[in-house]
C-alpha cells in the first residue's frame, strides 16, 4: 500500500479532498492529511505545521490550487515522494518541472479515478 499525503486535506465533506482521505483509506492506504485548518478527516488530526517530518512518502496528491501551491513548493518537495498527483484544476508547469528537476514522477490524473479503476 502507497503512504499518501493528501495536501489540501479538509473535514467538509463535500470536498474531494475529504472523499479522497476516506477513498484511499477504504483501499488500504495509509493517509496523512495535510492543510491550513486544524481539523480532523478520517480519524486522523490535519497537519498543519510543515516543519513535522513525515517520512517514506510515495504519494502527494495536490488538492490545492496553483496560486496557493507557492506555499508548499518546499514542503512538498522535501517529503521526497516517488510522484505527485495533479489532481483537476491544480495543474502548475513550475511545480511539476522542479518535481521533474528532482526525479519526482509527475501525474494529470484524479485520484478518485485512479481508485476506481485500480490504477491508483
Amino acid at each position: 500500500m502507497k503512504k499518501t499525503v493528501v495536501l489540501g486535506a479538509t473535514d467538509n465533506p463535500t470536498r474531494y479532498a475529504y472523499k479522497a482521505v476516506h477513498r484511499l483509506q477504504q483501499h488500504g492506504h495509509e493517509v496523512v492529511p495535510v492543510g491550513i485548518k486544524n481539523a480532523e478527516v478520517g480519524g486522523k488530526k490535519i497537519i498543519t505545521d510543515k516543519s513535522e517530518p513525515i517520512q517514506d512518502v510515495d504519494t502527494v496528491t495536490l488538492y490545492v490550487g496553483p496560486q496557493n501551491q507557492p506555499f508548499w513548493y518546499d514542503y512538498i518537495l522535501s517529503l521526497k515522494p516517488k510522484r505527485i498527483i495533479f489532481n483537476p484544476g491544480t495543474e502548475n508547469r513550475e511545480l511539476e518541472q522542479m518535481a521533474e528537476d528532482a526525479n519526482i514522477e509527475t501525474l494529470h490524473h484524479c485520484t478518485l479515478v485512479m481508485l476506481a479503476t485500480d490504477s491508483y
